[in-house]
């Protein structure tokens, strides 16, 4: 089998390393290919020199290579469109239609759809670059924080909080006057804050049943404790599955994953592939837990994908296959019974100005149960070197049968092997596990 995996970052180094450890992809004696690639992708794949948004030469490439599935990995080529022009040619293919990629590409109609069918998500209201003083209005008599997110992709940074007025304005003549995020600010929402604490679930399904991966977290910003810039996330563990209760998790699959699918199935956007739920559980009343839709995406996560894929045991290859194929009701999922913490090695001062080009040492020196993807990297002119090519640089990754406490360790004794000069990595994550059982 022949398999094209388009992207090539940290995500996708973990996607391709489900796949290439997968007993179907072994057994068969497939081959698989990646999307430029990057030093940790090129060591179990071919790279081939077709960007990820290039969707014309991708469909012209599986159909002379015989590709017999391809995964896409980001979410710019979902939104552009890159399932229907696949499947258009009859090339199998795992991930969501344009129509339903809008699940993330436009935050208002992903908002309206919740609205609709009443899944539970915050209150808020839409506006463009045509209402503006309506939006100014709006803004002058709500109650603070609010949370500001640009309709369309803004690459993780189109969700601002602000605290009052004055911050409020500035930010929508951001959006809309300074185009700060392009055309994707020109519609925009205002959103109710909510309070809480986070959860990301992942949900592999082809449009009608589904299978639920482990719950995992996410350290969104650059300071540890949850402090500084937001960024593309700095860290993530799993699985978070004991921050709720049963009836919780009852709420989460009856109240929010079953109903989007039914919802889009009737808006004639039948969703396939892996939709990502990004939860706020709030406290509505003392001891009473809430879960709230934050946001969707239309693919796996990063880091979430990092540290929630190597928990897998069943086939990951022949769960993607099933998404593609409509068959998820005869795939059995299989989780190993282990903890798992990923950390996220980035050059300093990201997520603003970095410097990129040095290089790193201690890569290949991981041990088993323990993983290093690669995210911002390339080779040096020579290929001897491996250098930093970018914000986020690695991935590191490790995994526990004892517990979160002994993964988290296992997971910095492994950074401590590794050094790129300016090195930056949060010290803190899984800090919220740790809260979450000392309660």
């Amino acid at each position: 089998m022949k398999i094209l995996l388009v992207g090539n970052g940290g995500r996708e180094n973990a996607i391709a390393n489900g796949i290439y450890n997968s007993p179907s992809f072994i057994n068969s004696k497939s081959v698989l290919y990646t999307t430029i690639g990057n030093p940790g992708l090129d060591k179990i794949s071919t790279p081939i020199d077709i960007k990820p948004a290039e969707i014309d030469k991708l469909v012209l490439f599986a159909k002379k290579e015989n590709i017999h599935f391809t995964v896409v990995g980001p979410e710019i080529p979902l939104s552009l469109g890159i399932v229907d022009a696949f499947e258009k040619e009859n090339l199998k293919i795992f991930g969501p239609s344009r129509k339903a990629a809008e699940l993330e590409s436009s935050k208002i109609f992903a908002k309206n759809l919740m609205k609709k069918y009443r899944i539970p998500t915050a209150e808020y209201k839409e506006f463009n670059s045509g209402n503006l003083k309506d939006a100014c209005e709006y803004l002058m008599y709500s109650k603070y924080p609010l949370v500001i997110k640009a309709d369309g992709l803004a690459a993780g940074k189109g969700v601002i909080i602000v605290n009052n007025y004055a911050e409020a304005k500035d930010v929508i003549t951001d959006f809309v006057d300074n185009k700060v995020f392009g055309d994707a600010g020109l519609n925009f929402i205002i959103e109710e804050f909510l309070t809480g604490f986070e959860l990301s679930l992942f949900v592999i399904t082809d449009g009608i049943n589904y299978a639920a991966l482990p719950f995992s977290q996410d350290h969104k910003k650059i300071g540890e404790g949850d402090t500084g810039k937001n960024t593309g996330g700095m860290g993530a563990y799993a699985p978070a599955d004991n921050m709720i209760d049963k009836d919780i998790y009852e709420n989460i699959m009856m109240g929010i994953i079953e109903p989007t699918l039914q919802g889009m199935v009737k808006e004639g956007r039948k969703y396939k592939g892996c939709l990502y739920c990004g939860l706020m559980i709030t406290e509505k009343s003392p001891g009473a837990l809430q879960p709230y839709v934050i946001e969707f995406n239309a693919r796996f996560g990063d880091p979430e994908t990092q540290s929630v894929l190597p928990l897998i045991k069943s086939d990951f290859l022949e769960l993607l296959l099933a998404s593609a194929e409509e068959k998820i009701n005869e795939y059995r999922l299989e989780v190993y019974d282990k903890y798992s913490c990923c950390v996220i090695l980035a050059s300093a001062g990201y997520p603003e100005k970095y410097e990129t080009g040095k290089i790193i040492q201690g890569l290949w020196n991981n041990s088993k149960d323990t993983f290093i993807f690669h995210s911002g990297t390339r080779y040096s002119a020579d290929k001897k070197d491996v250098l930093t090519n970018g914000g986020r640089i690695l991935s590191v990754v490790a995994l526990s049968d004892i517990s979160m406490e002994d993964s988290i360790k296992n997971c910095y004794a492994e950074i401590e092997k590794i050094n790129f000069e300016n090195m930056y990595f949060r010290k803190d994550i899984g800090f919220k596990y740790k809260k979450s059982i000392n309660k």
